[in-house]
């Protein structure tokens, strides 16, 4: 007898095989494999540093600087981390031509990493691969930055005007990237099949995502370890690891062989 997880690898096969405009929509669960951690797990960057607002980074030097003590630990995992099945298998599906757009909450760059095509990314939440300066808007690899934290006091200044220096993410009371969520928003209307990875579809405006691509009539598959407030409407939901199911629906479907499958 077929396995309830084989009808369901099936079940999102023939989805797949049936859609004309399939978009991806991945949280931080997708890079758990890669070892970054999820924000929200015990143990993650939120039970370890206090949440620093936008507000509160203009502010304040103190907030500054626990802020950027946070980055630093979250570096030190981001430059150790390496694309996983499931960032590569996205990749795969777009080398075959299926995969049309990739939304992401993410900062890590590891879709870009992976092979998709940076035009193809958008992210929603920015990216933790540089920095810019809040006044003049001068910009630098995250990682020449990083290296001066320590020396300057955790509250690097911009070298071109002096003003404040910060990580091209958004931060909590900051505004979300406008051309960003208007491009990520077309797309999920737009689709008519959209895979949901790793979510758990509690920050807005992003969770709204999959429900605006619900409401336009396409089918949604979810891979997410635990239960999100939209699990309803699934037309398949897989509990398992994101990275097997991943593997095993692009295998499945065809799609050409990446590396390290």
């Amino acid at each position: 007898m077929m396995s309830g997880y084989e009808q369901r690898i099936r079940r999102s096969v023939a989805l797949l095989q049936e859609a004309s405009t399939v978009t991806a929509f991945s949280g931080a669960g997708i890079s758990t494999e890669s070892g970054l951690s999820d924000f929200r797990s015990p143990g993650g960057v939120w039970d370890r540093y206090r949440v620093v607002t936008y507000q509160e980074f203009l502010a304040s030097a103190e907030a500054r600087k626990e802020y950027w003590r946070m980055k630093h630990a979250l570096f030190d995992e981001l430059k150790h981390a390496r694309p996983n099945r499931a960032h590569r298998a996205l990749a795969a599906l777009e080398r075959a031509g299926k995969l049309e757009h990739l939304i992401t909450q993410n900062i890590d760059g590891l879709h870009q990493e992976a092979g998709n095509a940076p035009e193809r990314v958008v992210e929603l939440h920015g990216t933790n691969r540089k920095a810019l300066c809040l006044d003049c808007g001068k910009a630098w690899p995250i990682e020449q930055i990083d290296a001066i934290l320590e020396a300057v006091g955790f509250d690097p200044p911009c070298d071109a005007c002096g003003g404040p220096v910060k990580p091209a993410t958004v931060s909590f009371g900051q505004a979300m990237p406008e051309t960003e969520m208007l491009r990520a928003c077309a797309q999920a209307a737009g689709c008519d099949l959209l895979l949901m990875l790793g979510s758990s579809l509690q920050v807005e405006p992003a969770a709204s995502i999959p429900r605006l691509a619900h409401s336009e009539g396409a089918r949604l598959i979810f891979v997410n370890r635990t239960e999100t407030p939209q699990d309803h409407l699934a037309t398949v939901l897989f509990r398992e690891d994101i990275g097997q199911v991943l593997h095993d629906l692009v295998a499945r479907f065809g799609a050409p062989p990446w590396e390290g499958s």
